[in-house]
């Protein structure tokens, strides 16, 4: 496997993060912090996709003098320091040539802190899930210092995750991290840069614009807490100033900590828009299949889900709407359908509106259908249902796209045309006066 260059490696590594296991069960997205300068595109493309905030972990390679790409150690913000003793002793460096090269690179390592920070003091990383990423690992080194840094600064839990690395990796690696994610570790390995089309060194601008980027003041700020569900604890997250709500109705095999739907919500705070990931099963009640597919159960929790956040104080008054996925999708059009409901917009990726046939004729929420063009069953289940609604509506399929839209590009796809839904239809509900609860 060849990364046409950094970026695309980001967006490779950004898919097998999604959904996977090694970022626990943290309702919160992860840190995402960046081993610069080479793992800043990376990067970059990782926090976009799990809609988390970027910084970086300033960590110097201490080079073989002569080798300086053969890293004998490392040494890290914080004084964060690692020393390969195997490659120390195979190339016969003496503890003073390894201190002077050490001296060195400490004093860039300070230069570049300041100049990438200027002046921002590093993200909190205390009880968080931390994801630590560069555009591959070698020696491993680098990495290293940068997962104890992490560790230092109260990280809960920390994932190691690059697009190549040595197969033997994680065991070379062997609790630095709590997690190793890699998209491609073979068993022949030379260098990371073998990997990559364009492996073309990282300018000290393109990180400055990143992390500029990523921390510009317009950036909405979000705080998230939880609320108590009889499911379990719902994750809210409320953009500053919200134009309205909305509640994910998760389906089979999926929950509140899928990564697929924090990617869309991320996107709908930039909107304004508030967003309440929960379950609509317990855990032990998710193991039974029938209850899965039971339209009337999943519209029943979250109708009184709803009951609950239009009464808690930072969403009361606002308007609100469903994002539905799978089953979900007939859980939010049985729950809109209730005569005490009246939610503003309703999205359903991939979904399941059959299950729910018995209702569609009485929704009035103005409702989107988004299909996979590759989920040739799930369309025709769509195209039936669209036929059916009374409401406004619209059937919106993504080329090429399967049930789970893991292809490159599809899940932003869906995101975006959500975002506009929502904010077409709930604000327009708010500016009219007709606000959810009046």
């Amino acid at each position: 496997m060849h990364f046409t260059d950094r970026t695309d490696a980001g967006r490779a590594l950004a898919a097998a993060l999604t959904d996977s296991p090694a970022l626990g069960a943290d309702a919160r997205p992860p840190v995402v912090v960046a081993l610069p300068r080479g793992g800043l595109p990376v990067a970059v493309e990782v926090a976009a996709a799990l809609g988390a905030p970027l910084d970086v972990c300033v960590i110097r390679k201490v080079g073989v003098p002569g080798q300086p790409e053969l890293a004998m150690g490392a040494v890290g913000e914080d004084g964060a320091r690692v020393v390969n003793q195997t490659v120390v002793d195979a190339v016969g460096v003496t503890p003073q040539e390894f201190a002077a090269v050490e001296a060195r690179e400490r004093a860039e390592l300070a230069r570049r802190a300041a100049a990438y920070r200027e002046g921002r003091p590093p993200e909190p990383l205390a009880g968080r899930t931390v994801l630590v990423v560069d555009d591959g690992v070698a020696t491993g080194s680098t990495a290293l210092a940068a997962c104890r840094l992490v560790r230092d600064r109260g990280a809960a839990r920390v994932v190691l995750a690059v697009p190549v690395a040595p197969h033997d990796w994680t065991s070379r690696l062997a609790g630095a991290a709590d997690a190793f994610v890699a998209v491609h570790a073979p068993s022949r390995f030379l260098a990371v840069g073998e990997f990559y089309r364009d492996f073309r060194q990282v300018e000290d601008a393109e990180v400055l614009a990143a992390l500029a980027a990523a921390n510009r003041p317009g950036r909405p700020a979000v705080e998230t807490h939880e609320l108590a569900f009889p499911t379990g604890p719902a994750a809210i997250a409320v953009p500053g100033h919200p134009v309205g709500v909305v509640l994910f109705a998760h389906g089979s095999g999926s929950g509140k900590d899928s990564p697929r739907n924090r990617r869309v919500a991320e996107r709908l705070h930039r909107e304004g828009l508030a967003t309440v990931l929960f379950d609509l099963l317990t855990p032990q009640e998710a193991e039974d299949r029938w209850k899965v597919f039971d339209p009337g159960l999943l519209g029943g929790r979250l109708a009184e889900a709803t009951r609950t956040v239009r009464r808690h104080p930072p969403l009361a008054g606002l308007p609100f709407g469903y994002f539905g996925a799978s089953t979900g999708a007939a859980a939010a059009l049985w729950a809109a359908a209730e005569p005490d409901a009246a939610p503003g917009a309703i999205v359903s990726r991939g979904g399941r509106p059959d299950l729910a046939q018995a209702r569609l004729p009485l929704v009035t929420a103005p409702t989107l259908l988004i299909v996979g063009g590759a989920d040739d069953e799930v369309v025709e289940l769509n195209r039936q249902a669209h036929s059916e609604l009374r409401c406004e509506s619209a059937l919106q399929i993504v080329p090429g796209a399967g049930h789970l839209f893991e292809e490159p590009g599809a899940l932003e796809a869906v995101a975006d045309l959500a975002a506009h839904w929502f904010a077409r239809y709930l604000t327009v509900r708010q500016q009219g006066g007709d606000r959810a609860g009046h």
